[in-house]
């Protein structure tokens, strides 16, 4: 999922890893500039290449232009992209839908992009399994007032909403960009244990 807060974007995902599969790196999340990052949910390899395709757009805004790239910008690039792959005989759709989510000179954003090359804002936006639970209880609890810390503790809650696994966080993947230092930043497993607990006393009721 991606969720927009007063103070930046929260990038969440679930992984289930191997018992002998190191966690260190995760699979669904992905950093395309300093401070754009992506949830991917699907057939993850598809997303591998559109996230390689938009790190050399980003980069070659960058050369061009002195500057980084907006995030729209990129979400637009891989809608186009994407939306190429479905006109074509010979080729196949992307099979992944993609959260592109950061902080740009006109502020945090998320934006949605999916197989058939569309892509939409959002404030908060959730994909792949069990999105549609997720999707309602994000109805009933998100306001776009929300700070990063308020997002990670709902994000958290989302994970477990749906997730087989309710306690734990080996299976929670998360990453932040705020506003100050618009950077991507990926939660240490100590920090996402952290807004577990929070989780469970604000939505113990729900």
């Amino acid at each position: 999922m991606g969720l927009r807060g007063v103070d930046g974007i929260v990038l969440a995902v679930e992984e289930r890893t191997r018992k002998l599969q190191t966690s260190t790196l995760s699979q669904k999340i992905f950093q395309v500039d300093d401070h754009v990052g992506v949830a991917a949910a699907g057939y993850v390899p598809d997303a591998r290449i559109l996230v390689d395709r938009a790190r050399v757009f980003s980069q070659t805004n960058r050369l061009l232009y002195d500057e980084s790239v907006d995030v729209e910008s990129v979400a637009k690039y891989l809608g186009d992209l994407t939306q190429e792959f479905t006109q074509y005989a010979g080729v196949r759709p992307f099979g992944v839908s993609l959260i592109i989510a950061g902080v740009d000179k006109k502020g945090p954003s998320v934006f949605l992009v999916d197989p058939s090359g569309s892509y939409l804002q959002y404030e908060a936006v959730s994909i792949g399994a069990g999105s549609d639970q997720v999707t309602q209880f994000l109805e009933n609890n998100f306001n776009s007032s929300m700070t990063i810390e308020d997002l990670s503790t709902l994000a958290v809650k989302c994970v477990y909403l749906v997730s087989e696994d309710k306690s734990g966080v080996s299976h929670i993947r998360m990453a932040m960009v705020d506003t100050q230092t618009k950077k991507l930043r990926r939660y240490t497993e100590e920090e996402v244990t952290r807004y577990a607990a929070l989780a469970k006393e604000k939505y113990k009721t729900i």
